[in-house]
């Protein structure tokens, strides 16, 4: 797979995960969770603007910090996406939509034929990586009130 074809792929998913926090704000009466998934599609149509303009000028390379890892996403239970649903299982939801989309570039990155591509899958997880963790910080933040 060549880098044009694996950038536009990504847009796609910037695309896709859009569409889900979009629909998922539209769904729930909760004025912070709307606001939530709102401020997270608009993370994602920034992302799909930033990979489209790396598909603009071939010659750029992604570059994304890394964050660390907490985790978290892995120990909780994908929940289904409600109407009624609770804040705390919401920003779970969308945790867990951030593990897969950064497992599956990881696991893109361990598949990749040239150095070149494992890197920009690298890139591509980082970046998903970094909503992970935001989202992981919030859910500790609500789902362990009583820890404070």
């Amino acid at each position: 797979m060549d880098m044009t074809k694996i950038l536009r792929m990504a847009v796609n998913n910037e695309i896709e995960a859009y569409d889900f926090y979009d629909g998922a704000a539209a769904k729930t009466a909760n004025k912070s969770l709307k606001s939530i998934f709102v401020e997270l599609a608009g993370e994602e149509m920034k992302h799909k603007l930033l990979l489209e303009s790396f598909l603009a000028d071939g010659g750029k390379k992604l570059q994304f910090a890394e964050t660390t890892d907490y985790k978290i996403a892995e120990t909780v239970e994908l929940p289904k996406l409600t109407v009624g649903m609770s804040f705390v299982d919401a920003i779970a939801l969308a945790m867990k939509k951030e593990e897969e989309a950064m497992k599956m570039y990881r696991n893109f990155a361990d598949a990749s034929p040239s150095a070149e591509q494992k890197e920009m899958f690298t890139q591509l997880a980082r970046m998903e990586q970094g909503h992970k963790t935001r989202l992981e910080t919030i859910y500790t933040d609500t789902a362990f009130v009583e820890a404070w």
